[in-house]
């Protein structure tokens, strides 16, 4: 029976919001400030229903449909000077039906949440105490019946109405939810958001109990679930205390009493430095000038010669030894570029004789090669070589042996070919 009275509970409740949302969006053509002045649902149904068109509202006295003096005052000045479209009579005859249904499925809520109250009390008196009537019939509706919730722990007790999440949770690898059903109960909703983790927890050990004792008990008082109740109102204030405690600054939940000291400031720990007092002697003054005498003046100048005498004894003596420096400086100078000098000389002269030798070794491989290339063409043309052209031959054959006496030494094969050509040229 809780469970199917929970059920139309709640279809109820989803029923009531949608008609009264249609009653509102109706009548919001015709009076469209009315919405803003009644915010509840039953009693701007109510006013609907009295008033009707909304040039009546000036006659009518609102104290039936639960209104104050105040918005009453308000809803009739906002009548007058309305922005709304005018409604005819049959619109307005289906708008005040539409009301009556809001009304009466109001009233049947109420005859229902009773019945389910008294029901709750009844069945399960220990879990009502501990989490209220729409919570325990929530649980049980969950669990399927009393029996099988019993045999629940209370970790899934704390959990019950948010496995969605439990499972999303465990297949992302992210926290577990610390509340499901549990959430709605009013030990719950008086914590702190740090401490309704620690609060469903217990929470959800002690309901667990409960219902243990209501299904399998024999008592049908709900003396466990008020003492249970009591230790966990204890328990919250005790946590809230800590909580306060560490914000105040001591660990046993007392306020600590700081001795007061004008050098430190607000919200500092550490003391501050005493502000520094005035100092006048710091400012700067500007002196008087004072009057102009021929004896100042006098001894003014002579100070000032003073000074240029001793400035020009100074520079005296500061310039000798400048001018060593500086002709010590000149003469190394002087050194340095006569050994550049000499050195750039001797390397010029090596490098006159070995170009000379290179240009001399060219000339002759030139003319060793005209020769060669001579002799291939008077032998290709069948003339025999005349004596002075031997000669010439042997004359460049001495000359490259000893060009080449620096080369490496031949071998004596390859001094046998030589022998044999030279026998074929002269053949």
């Amino acid at each position: 029976m809780i469970i199917q009275a929970i059920g139309l509970l709640d279809d109820l409740d989803k029923e009531l919001n949608t008609y009264a949302m249609r009653v509102r969006e109706w009548y919001g053509w015709h009076f469209p400030e009315l919405a803003k002045i009644v915010q509840d649902n039953i009693q701007y149904a109510k006013a609907v229903k009295l008033m009707g068109d909304r040039v009546n509202a000036v006659d009518l006295d609102f104290s039936e449909a639960f209104l104050s003096e105040e918005v009453e005052e308000e809803l009739k000045a906002a009548a007058v000077i309305s922005m709304g479209t005018e409604v005819s009579e049959l619109d307005l005859l289906n708008i005040k039906e539409l009301c009556d249904q809001v009304l009466s499925l109001s009233e049947y809520r109420a005859q229902l949440y009773d019945y389910l109250r008294s029901r709750m009390n009844t069945i399960a008196p220990n879990l009502t105490a501990l989490v209220g009537e729409l919570v325990g019939a929530r649980l049980i509706a969950h669990g399927g019946s009393l029996l099988n919730l019993s045999k629940q722990p209370s970790s899934t007790v704390q959990i019950l109405g948010a496995e969605k999440a439990l499972f999303r949770a465990l297949k992302t690898k992210h926290a577990t939810p610390k509340y499901g059903l549990i959430f709605h109960a009013s030990l719950v909703g008086q914590a702190g958001p740090k401490l309704k983790g620690k609060i469903s927890r217990s929470l959800a050990a002690k309901t667990a109990l409960a219902i243990r004792c209501d299904a399998l008990g024999d008592g049908q008082d709900n003396s466990m679930g008020l003492e249970h109740r009591a230790k966990l109102e204890t328990r919250l204030r005790v946590l809230e205390g800590r909580e306060l405690g560490h914000a105040a600054g001591s660990t046993k939940g007392k306020p600590t009493i700081e001795v007061y000291d004008k050098d430190r400031k607000k919200g500092a720990g550490a003391i501050v430095t005493a502000a520094k007092t005035y100092n006048p002697s710091s400012d700067l003054v500007l002196k008087k000038h004072s009057e102009t005498t021929p004896e100042k003046l006098a001894d003014e100048q002579e100070v000032r010669r003073k000074k240029r005498k001793h400035e020009e004894v100074t520079i005296a003596e500061e310039t000798p030894t400048e001018e060593r420096a500086d002709d010590d400086g000149e003469k190394k100078r002087k050194k340095k570029k006569k050994v550049g000098a000499e050195s750039t000389e001797l390397e010029d002269k090596k490098q006159i004789p070995t170009l000379e030798v290179d240009e001399g070794k060219k000339k002759k491989k030139k003319k060793a090669e005209s020769e060669n290339q001579e002799r291939i063409a008077e032998e290709a043309a069948g003339e025999e070589p005349s004596k002075k052209e031997k000669k010439k031959r042997k004359q460049t054959e001495d000359e490259e042996g000893l060009d080449h006496k620096d080369q490496e030494p031949e071998t004596a094969s390859k001094k046998k070919d030589k022998k044999k050509k030279e026998k074929k040229r002269s053949d």
